[in-house]
């Protein structure tokens, strides 16, 4: 039977689901490997893991004379890929410990939030309407699930942490606009999830977590989860959503930012039983559309930067503005 959808439609539209689901439930699979395994040392070793296997393969295509990475491009590595995974999905994941995988997705959504904010303060770039209501909306959503008082509220510690770790993907994220990091999107992804997992397991072994790992405790559902995050969440998602920002509009790739918060809730609800109290839906619905109106809103900078710095204005940067990941740039969304 002959299709009546273009090949490049139908594989847009398969790329965009593994992006949607993939990554939206990278959340519950956090959830179950920190069942039995130390947060740190799990996302340390998710990250080096994933990041050695991409970098294998990734330098072996496109301009290896040209884009070769050197000691410049591994310091970049590291100045931005601290931010991006020790402190941004090392704080995720720290936080999931007492914080719903569900409450978590929604938290970590507020990502484009603080990349417009910081665009503005850092870059001088001109806020829409949209935007700032978006900053409005989101950020009294943010509040909604840490004010006290009422049924819904998050452990105040774990949602500080979740917005700091928000905070820290979007530094990591506008750092990664002006850094020496290599042309290739998969290459400078892989580069940052090597020097982000080091970080993570040289942090989580100073704290001493190695002294809570118990192999006669150790579940096969963490190890599968764990297996799941590697595999899944950082080299199929991710990689689909690289090809995303090539082969489709920017815009449309970017509605994973809305999209990955409600299938992490719904995941979260099912297969973990979180509840789904009113706080819960009206702040989650208006951190949603909050992100909807940032990712949606045109970028505005001075032209005198726009004139100093082309890079700035190219394609490529327009994408880091509405990238956290990472997953995840290039700052790599390399999921949460």
């Amino acid at each position: 039977m002959r299709s009546f959808a273009p090949r490049g439609a139908v594989a847009i539209a398969a790329a965009l689901a593994v992006v949607y689901v993939v990554w939206g439930s990278t959340y519950l699979g956090i959830a179950v490997a920190l069942e039995t395994l130390p947060p740190l040392l799990m996302a340390g070793v998710r990250f080096l893991v994933a990041g050695v296997l991409l970098y294998t393969v990734a330098s072996r295509f496109g301009d290896r004379v040209g884009d070769r990475p050197g000691g410049r491009q591994w310091l970049a590595a590291l100045l931005t890929g601290g931010p991006l995974f020790l402190l941004g999905n090392g704080g995720v994941v720290w936080a999931q410990q007492t914080v719903p995988s569900g409450i978590a997705a929604l938290l970590v959504a507020t990502v484009p939030l603080w990349i417009a904010l910081l665009d503005r303060v850092l870059f001088g770039s001109r806020l829409s309407w949209r935007a700032v209501a978006g900053l409005v909306l989101g950020f009294g959503g943010v509040a909604l699930f840490v004010v006290p008082g009422g049924s819904g509220r998050v452990d105040p510690t774990g949602a500080l942490i979740l917005v700091g770790a928000s905070l820290a993907w979007a530094v990591g994220s506008l750092l990664s606009r002006t850094a020496a990091l290599p042309k290739r999107l998969l290459v400078t992804a892989a580069m940052q999830m090597i020097a982000g997992g080091t970080l993570l397991l040289l942090v989580g072994l100073v704290t001493g977590e190695v002294g809570s790992v118990r192999l006669e405790t150790l579940s096969a559902r963490s190890v599968l989860a764990l297996a799941y995050l590697i595999l899944f969440g950082s080299l199929v998602a991710f990689s689909s959503y690289a090809w995303l920002l090539r082969a489709a509009r920017t815009s449309l790739a970017a509605t994973y930012a809305y999209v990955n918060p409600v299938v992490a809730v719904a995941l979260g609800w099912a297969l973990l039983g979180e509840g789904i109290t009113p706080r819960t839906l009206a702040g989650g619905a208006v951190i949603l559309v909050a992100v909807v109106l940032i990712v949606s809103a045109p970028v505005r900078r001075p032209a005198q930067e726009a004139a100093r710095s082309p890079s700035a204005a190219s394609p490529e940067a327009a994408r880091l503005h509405i990238v956290p990941s990472t997953s995840g740039r290039p700052a790599a969304k390399a999921s949460p």
